[in-house]
């Protein structure tokens, strides 16, 4: 397991590889999404962070998954051009990972290690799940995914002032 979140590597939704060493000094809003979930409308939440904090070094990050009731089944092609078409998202997106399970992405692994979920669990539970990552690095906070993006404004300007 890693010992600091950028010593992980990602895959962008175009396929291009690098560490998240690039988002050093940046809070990071770690997001899985998928686009044929009830929380779906959420992209415009999270597209709203972006342009409200990005310039003050807020980077949101979407990572598709399809492990909750196969509700994310197409290509990065596709998934690209649904964000964009539907929800404006300018944000970062990645290639699809598993966030649980033995093929759960290191930097999943990474996550849920740092911050457990309700009663202790690690597990994510649904699409939506949210990691705040401090500018230092260090995971914040995970939000459960009924917790809508726009109410996480305060503890993103706090994560932003650290």
């Amino acid at each position: 397991m890693s010992q600091s979140i950028y010593e992980i590597e990602v895959r962008a939704i175009d396929g291009s590889a690098h560490s998240l060493e690039r988002y050093r000094g940046k809070a990071m809003l770690i997001v899985n999404v998928a686009s044929q979930c009830g929380y779906t409308p959420q992209y415009s939440g999270l597209e709203e962070l972006h342009r409200k904090f990005a310039e003050k070094g807020l980077v949101v990050m979407g990572f598709p998954c399809n492990q909750f009731g196969q509700q994310e089944p197409g290509e990065e092609r596709e998934i690209q051009e649904f964000c964009t078409l539907n929800y404006g998202v300018e944000f970062p997106m990645f290639a699809k990972v598993d966030v649980n399970g033995e093929g759960a992405h290191p930097l999943y692994r990474f996550l849920k290690s740092e911050r457990a979920g309700l009663l202790g669990t690690e597990a994510i539970k649904w699409n939506f799940t949210k990691f705040l990552v401090g500018r230092d690095g260090q995971v914040i906070a995970r939000y459960a995914p009924q917790v809508k993006p726009e109410e996480l404004a305060a503890p993103i300007e706090k994560a932003l002032l650290a």
